[in-house]
């Protein structure tokens, strides 16, 4: 290997090219998320510095991740966290202070959520969910409210959920705003695609992110059935909900996977 061919290789394991290669999953402002984040000076919008330099420690530790299509995830979660920072920023959402300092026989709880977010983001196939993985990481750092273990304890219940799982979260959370269908849903549907949709919504309710709980029938009792209007966020759910800034999932992944259901959308 030639000295130029040797330098080259070694600029591709920056954390900075890390950021860059997202551009498959996060496209071109990965570019531009990569420059707020090593070169603030010259940046057009502007995250907190302590911020920055988490992220800046975080990707240059997963720079050398040696499977290409985990580290596009890697890059692209971290340019997520820093779009959606950005905007948290221009909307007056101060940084909490209490998220960069060390704690007693730990790192500070900015660095331990960031790494898991971005082992997430490597093993999230349905690359989709890496979008909603980085705003998880910035919108933890604007929550006083969120301490690291409440923080990861939805990482993992967020992990256990499909893409689509992902879309009727939101779809119940913005019920409000957008009604949802007073269809009844079907308990057994013959096709095998709204079949997986409706254990979709069984799984949701066993997880304890939506109401009602799933109920089971008893032989002689005819039971209501279920309809989308129905279903609520309870507590869990909405703190999915929110750390997942599901408010911002794109309203056609809503409208699929209620058609997936076999309901009209509203």
């Amino acid at each position: 290997m030639t000295a130029s061919e040797q330098t080259h290789a070694e600029d591709g394991l920056t954390g900075r090219a890390l950021i860059e290669a997202g551009s498959p999953v996060a496209g071109s402002m990965c570019r531009a998320a990569a420059t707020v984040v090593f070169e603030p000076a010259a940046a057009v919008v502007q995250v907190d510095d302590r911020f920055a330099a988490c992220l800046r420690d975080v990707a240059g530790e997963a720079a050398g991740v040696p499977v290409p299509r985990e580290r596009v995830r890697a890059g692209a979660a971290l340019a997520f966290a820093v779009e959606y920072a950005a905007t948290l920023r221009r909307n007056g959402r101060p940084t909490r202070d209490d998220w960069f300092g060390e704690r007693p026989g730990g790192r500070p709880p900015a660095q331990e959520l960031a790494e898991a977010v971005v082992g997430a983001a490597r093993r999230s196939t349905d690359e989709r969910r890496v979008r909603h993985l980085g705003y998880l990481l910035a919108e933890v750092a604007v929550s006083a409210d969120v301490d690291l273990a409440l923080a990861g304890r939805a990482l993992r219940l967020v992990e256990s959920l499909s893409w689509r799982q992902l879309a009727l979260l939101a779809g119940v959370g913005r019920r409000e705003r957008v009604p949802l269908p007073m269809a009844p849903l079907e308990d057994e549907p013959r096709a095998w695609s709204a079949w997986g949709a409706r254990e979709d919504v069984t799984g949701l309710q066993s997880a304890g992110l939506l109401d009602p709980p799933p109920v089971t029938a008893r032989p002689v009792a005819t039971l209501p059935r279920l309809r989308a209007a129905d279903l609520r966020l309870t507590r869990r759910g909405v703190l999915v909900h929110r750390l997942l800034v599901l408010d911002l999932l794109h309203d056609d992944a809503v409208a699929t996977a209620l058609a997936d259901l076999g309901l009209p959308r509203s």
